[in-house]
């Protein structure tokens, strides 16, 4: 048995209940309304998370997933007729803001910003999921530095946005503690001011952080000392 259908079965019977009345409403209205001209169909506005959490029957876990799977297979409904990279990316944010609200502990909201609707061909509408997943990383960044180390992947190789990749990068290592975090995520700030040629902050970055003793582990701190001394030496041999 795989995750997604453990994560189906533990769904509360009531819950599965309110949703197949909800569904079945749904159908009876749709048979009743004349087909849909293409350019109407569009995600619509979502409930708010308190609505979301009384609708819950004190089972927002659940709803929160029920919601992100309508959101997902919305652009795969009979009467929708736009893929999800030309939603309304405004929307859609609400929509996911709405479901981690409802359900804070959940990564599969902030998941989805990161690594399916920030990847489209769309420079704005990318940036505006990556901001989403940075402001959602801000209020929890233990919990939620996965998602933000991705989104410094994608600033940094995708749009090409070096500050702005640089800006993730720096509140990463800044803010988050968990000791599971690897080194590549929570250092990505030194390589990225490298890759700017900004040698000297990238000097003060690593060398602030190995004189603040938060690096415990040995072959960690042989490794930033060593790349402080390439620092060093690459600054040495700069006219």
């Amino acid at each position: 048995m795989n995750a997604g259908e453990r994560a189906l079965q533990a769904v509360p019977g009531r819950i599965w209940a309110a949703l197949l009345c909800a569904l079945a409403l749904h159908l009876g209205v749709q048979t009743l309304r004349p087909a849909p001209a293409a350019e109407a169909a569009d995600l619509p506005p979502p409930p708010s998370a308190q609505t979301l959490r009384a609708a819950s029957l004190g089972e927002p876990a659940a709803l929160a997933r029920l919601a992100m799977l309508y959101l997902q297979a919305f652009d795969l409904g009979a009467g929708n007729t736009l893929p999800y990279r030309q939603l309304d990316y405004v929307r859609l944010e609400q929509w996911l803001r709405a479901i981690l609200d409802t359900d804070p502990r959940s990564q599969y909201p902030l998941f989805t910003a990161a690594r399916i609707y920030a990847e489209v061909d769309d420079a704005a509408k990318s940036r505006r999921m990556l901001e989403f997943v940075h402001q959602a990383y801000l209020k929890d960044p233990n919990r939620r530095w996965p998602t933000l180390a991705h989104a410094t992947l994608l600033a940094r190789h995708r749009l090409r946005d070096m500050p702005l990749a640089r800006r993730y990068a720096a509140d990463l290592q800044r803010l988050t503690t968990d000791p599971a975090a690897p080194l590549w995520a929570t250092q990505m700030e030194i390589f990225i001011l490298e890759d700017m040629d900004e040698l000297e902050a990238a000097k003060i970055v690593l060398g602030g952080l190995l004189a603040a003793g938060r690096i415990s582990d040995p072959q960690e701190r042989r490794f930033l000392q060593e790349r402080l001394e390439a620092l060093e030496r690459r600054l040495a041999s700069k006219p």
